[in-house]
């Protein structure tokens, strides 16, 4: 079924089959396809009472607010560096919006997203309601409307089409899976999508990949080069996503958490899982692809994602929150009152 997916949290992707699976931005796990699930953030446990999903529920200390925050305070070198790159394809843009314009596609995902999940309000599921406006005054943008959605597989994704209102879905498991301040950090990632307007660029270039293919000869060439450089575009723009969304959790621990239980973790064992150790394996993996053999490894296991991989992108959260640009937006940044919570 044709879906315009924006973005997702989930680890991996290779060739897309369908819309469904080429046009989400994932945060969850590693997978041998591009049509892999989305990412994760959690705090306390989450538990089931008579058979219902229940998030624990606990108030943590007013939260930094930024309020003249731009896409460029926190966009990663290589978002920036690959984005202009895709704006210098000829045509791309133009092409990408007619393409785009008053599709059926759009009508589908949408009433599929609506017609199969649960609209989060303040009357349905507040909690999750509070997190989400909270997240959004954080990164100083316009609330989206949030879905939950019955599904195994954990996974976050946003879809933005045109003339309606962005909305982010996120999977049961994935709300099972994590914690409060993690699950909070996963909405900020999406958020970080709609904020660097990544949503626009990733469902225009899936589009052209896909229609690529069909045209004779050249087709199958010239996806494969869009194809290349939307997955290299696509992993820089998640760790600008993983920005986002610890200037929301505004501790490094909460997203490297979110990445560790996404890269092995399950409900029963989240209380075992240790940031340090998951740190130390990262610098072990930098270590063990420094030599030219293992360059060549690593760069051959990446290529075909479009996600980095966990390690990467936690050893890269980890050293962007002892960076002095951090800092700098921090010291920018004002309380949140509490009023301004609810």
């Amino acid at each position: 079924m044709a879906s315009l997916v924006l973005s997702s949290l989930c680890f991996t992707s290779q060739k897309p089959c369908s819309f469904t699976s080429s046009l989400r931005f994932s945060l969850g796990a590693l997978t041998g396809s591009r049509s892999a699930a989305p990412l994760t953030v959690g705090f306390r446990p989450v538990k089931r009472r008579n058979g219902r999903i229940r998030v624990s529920v606990y108030s943590r200390a007013s939260p930094l607010v930024f309020r003249d925050l731009d896409a460029d305070d926190f966009r990663h070198p290589l978002d920036k560096q690959n984005t202009l790159i895709l704006k210098a394809i000829p045509g791309l843009n133009e092409l990408g919006r007619a393409l785009l314009a008053g599709t059926v596609t759009e009508q589908i995902m949408l009433l599929e997203n609506i017609g199969t999940s649960v609209l989060v309000s303040k009357d349905q599921l507040p909690e999750l309601h509070k997190m989400m406006i909270e997240a959004a005054g954080i990164l100083n943008i316009e609330s989206p409307d949030l879905y939950v959605r019955q599904s195994p597989v954990p996974n976050a994704y946003t879809l933005a089409i045109s003339g309606k209102k962005p909305f982010v879905v996120i999977h049961t498991s994935l709300v099972e899976l994590l914690t409060r301040n993690e699950l909070q950090a996963v909405l900020a990632h999406e958020l970080g999508h709609l904020k660097c307007d990544h949503g626009v660029w990733l469902t225009l270039a899936n589009l052209l990949t896909l229609g690529a293919y069909s045209v004779p000869g050249l087709g199958a060439f010239l996806a494969q080069t869009l194809e290349e450089q939307l997955f290299r575009w696509l992993r820089a723009a998640e760790l600008t996503c993983d920005r986002a969304a610890l200037l929301v959790a505004q501790d490094p621990k909460v997203v490297i958490s979110v990445l560790m239980k996404l890269a092995g973790g399950c409900p029963s064992m989240a209380d075992q899982l240790n940031v340090d150790a998951f740190l130390e394996q990262a610098r072990s993996y930098d270590k063990a692809s420094s030599s030219p053999v293992g360059y060549y490894i690593r760069n051959a296991q990446t290529r075909q994602l479009s996600h980095p991989l966990p390690v990467l992108r936690a050893r890269e959260i980890d050293e962007w929150s002892r960076s002095n640009e951090y800092r700098s937006l921090l010291k920018r940044a004002t309380q949140m009152n509490v009023v301004e919570k609810v």
